[in-house]
């Protein structure tokens, strides 16, 4: 989904970095005992920039002192979502050169992974650091494959939350803390946003829109009806999901026109946070960027579920696994630990402005977004994010993104439905 160019180099540049993970006169134990772990660890994520890089940080701050004798290797690739990483990170597996552990969107994202033998299976890891029982049950079965968990999670994140810039909205005489209750309400809203000459909605290049399309497609179908897109049990083809691209094909008209030229999604967000737009949806990595920057909640954003999803939890996950083949397996298993650890998951999420996956976490100084999810989360329906690999494998995701991106251009709905259930087609199982 980037300029091939800069994928390339960025394959090489990355292969002559994981080539030397764990070598040179740093030499790792090879026992794959966490406890006995030395030597260099190399772990590759797309954590590189911004508020991601910042709950990295943080992170390792964790690790350095739970492992002192393991140095970590920090191999990430910049790119939202992990749109560019996930193409560097195929090319080295591919090569037979992985890293000791790297970043992946728990759920079906894993599959591709799992079918290409190229993960072990941390079940046992589970059990020798009881994670089952400190992760809760609904993540467990969801990173649960045949009966085999293959990563570990690092928190939960959100994937359908409006974030919206107070002062935009007062002007157009929108009441901040009464959102919209559905699409055609929130369209409304916009259209008294646009007459004030302000963008209503703020969205970047293409897994924004994907994400934007998953929030409109969960909006229109309800939770049975999108779940149902991803299991078969839902027609693409359906008057219903003509309803919903057209609601798509609305919603895209309030957006910025230079949408396909913002590479990722912060600088959608600063649109709102400089109150050029009024909307964004984006996943809750956002918090951590308003926060980051010194906005505060309630004075100068504020937040709702995205209009029509109230109740449903629309989760993604990053998870980090083990590769077979990995170079220092003992020192992959180590920063495993401390991704999975309460310790970890506090430091981490805290910044990242996600929530922990281990629930004995503290959380008692998150902000108040962060307190709303963990209580929405324990309550509302969950389903699973397209755009960032819990609803459908990369396969599946990539062509479907394509065809979105191509829709942003033509908004061609009956050529968008067609391909979407093609794609349906050729990857349902």
């Amino acid at each position: 989904m980037r300029r091939r160019l800069s994928l390339l180099a960025g394959v090489a540049a990355l292969g002559l970095t994981l080539a030397g993970c764990g070598g040179g006169g740093d030499t790792p134990s090879d026992n794959g005992n966490a406890k006995d772990a030395t030597g260099k660890v190399g772990v590759f994520t797309w954590w590189a920039d911004g508020s991601e890089k910042a709950g990295l940080d943080a992170l390792v701050g964790v690790f350095n002192k739970d492992f002192p004798n393991v140095t970590f290797d920090n191999l990430a690739v910049a790119g939202g979502a992990g749109s560019q990483a996930k193409s560097v990170l195929a090319a080295q597996l591919k090569a037979g050169n992985p890293p000791d552990s790297f970043q992946a969107h728990a759920g079906a994202e894993l599959q591709d992974y799992i079918d290409a033998d190229q993960l072990e299976d941390l079940s046992s890891f589970y059990k020798d650091n009881d994670l089952s029982s400190q992760f809760p049950k609904d993540l467990v079965d969801r990173l649960t494959v045949d009966g085999k968990i293959y990563s570990v999670p690092s928190n939960i994140h959100r994937a359908n939350v409006v974030w919206a810039n107070v002062e935009v909205l007062k002007k157009a005489g929108i009441d901040p803390e009464k959102p919209a209750e559905n699409l055609d309400g929130w369209f409304a809203d916009m259209d008294k946003i646009k007459a004030t000459g302000v963008i209503p909605l703020a969205v970047a290049g293409s897994w924004t829109q994907v994400q934007l399309f998953e929030n409109v497609l969960l909006s229109s179908l309800g939770v049975d009806g999108y779940n149902g897109l991803w299991d078969g049990k839902t027609d693409w083809k359906s008057a219903e999901v003509t309803t919903a691209i057209k609601a798509y094909e609305k919603a895209l008209s309030y957006t910025n026109t230079d949408r396909d030229s913002l590479s990722d999604w912060a600088p959608a967000t600063q649109l709102v946070q400089d109150g050029a737009a009024a909307y964004n949806v984006m996943g809750d990595w956002a918090e951590a960027k308003f926060a980051q920057d010194g906005d505060k909640s309630g004075v100068d954003y504020t937040y709702f579920p995205t209009p029509g999803t109230a109740g449903v939890f629309d989760f993604l996950a990053d998870s980090f696994t083990l590769p077979k083949g990995a170079p220092n397996p003992a020192g992959a298993k180590a920063w495993l630990t401390t991704i999975g650890s309460a310790e970890g998951q506090t430091a981490f999420n805290k910044v990242k402005g996600s929530i922990p996956a281990n629930t004995t976490a503290k959380t008692d100084d998150f902000s108040e977004y962060q307190k709303s999810a963990i209580k929405d989360f324990s309550q509302d329906k969950i389903v699973s994010s397209l755009a960032h690999g819990a609803a459908v494998p990369v396969a599946w995701l990539n062509d479907l993104s394509t065809a979105v991106s191509k829709f942003g251009g033509d908004k061609n709905v009956d050529g968008l439905q067609s391909s979407a259930a093609a794609i349906a087609a050729k990857f349902a199982k």
